[in-house]
């Protein structure tokens, strides 16, 4: 289970972070979240699909794997794929906030969290987070860019979501898969774009889309559907390695 705390040079001064990527470390995971501004290097090699969440929104993300805790991208060497979603690159660190004097009643600051539970977290080898005088590592200052990177991401994310549903441009999804071996298995829970209904929307409602920056991203989502026949070809290797 996570444990954040608030990362501070004094009680993790010692802290190292394991970069390499494993089952052991926590990667055997089917999903992550992604944003369309980082649609154009995600759907280069993983499928993109919205999720429902329990308060009823959308949320987009990369697809690893076909069932919990897969991920057919793992291997004995690492991550087999040039591009890793930042909402995993980021791990073991995380977006918090905290109110200070000078921000008012209703302000609050962006700071770095870190899950101190986390499998990454080391004392004896990986990148140091902090220099010998407490300072920033580069890496640590790369962490802090990402965070930036994502936070905005996400914070863009609702814009998208809520112009895809206001035309009406999602739709369910569910793939039957059956493998050499006979065995055969259903994905569902996640949703896609329409395309029909997207090259159906009139001129006026493109150019609105186009001039918020939506439709690029719209048409990736439908292009990165391509890359559930590598998930496939993934699987089936997996099952003839472990037979």
């Amino acid at each position: 289970m996570a444990n954040h705390v608030l990362l501070n040079n004094v009680d993790h001064k010692d802290m190292r972070i394991l970069t390499r990527r494993s089952a052991d470390l926590g990667d055997s995971f089917m999903f992550a979240p992604t944003f369309h501004h980082e649609f154009r290097s995600v759907q280069a090699h993983y499928p993109i699909f919205f999720r429902k969440s329990p308060d009823g929104r959308y949320h987009a993300v990369a697809v690893f794997g076909f069932q919990e805790r897969e991920n057919l991208f793992l291997t004995g060497d690492g991550w087999d794929a040039h591009y890793v979603p930042l909402s995993v690159e980021r791990q073991p660190f995380l977006i918090g906030f905290q109110q200070g004097p000078e921000d008012g009643a209703n302000g609050k600051q962006p700071v770095i969290h870190v899950d101190i539970d986390s499998p990454r977290i080391s004392i004896t080898e990986g990148e140091p987070v902090f220099l010998n005088h407490g300072g920033f590592s580069d890496y640590l200052k790369r962490i802090n860019s990402l965070l930036h990177t994502i936070h905005e991401g996400f914070a863009a994310e609702r814009g998208f979501i809520d112009a895809l549903v206001e035309y009406d441009l999602l739709e369910s999804f569910t793939l039957d898969v059956e493998l050499e071996d006979k065995s055969a298995f259903r994905v569902a829970g996640f949703h896609t774009i329409h395309e029909e209904r997207l090259n159906r929307l009139s001129g006026e409602a493109l150019n609105a889309l186009n001039s918020k920056g939506y439709l690029q991203p719209a048409f990736m989502v439908l292009a990165s559907l391509s890359n559930i026949r590598d998930l496939i070809a993934r699987k089936k290797r997996l099952r003839v390695e472990t037979s």
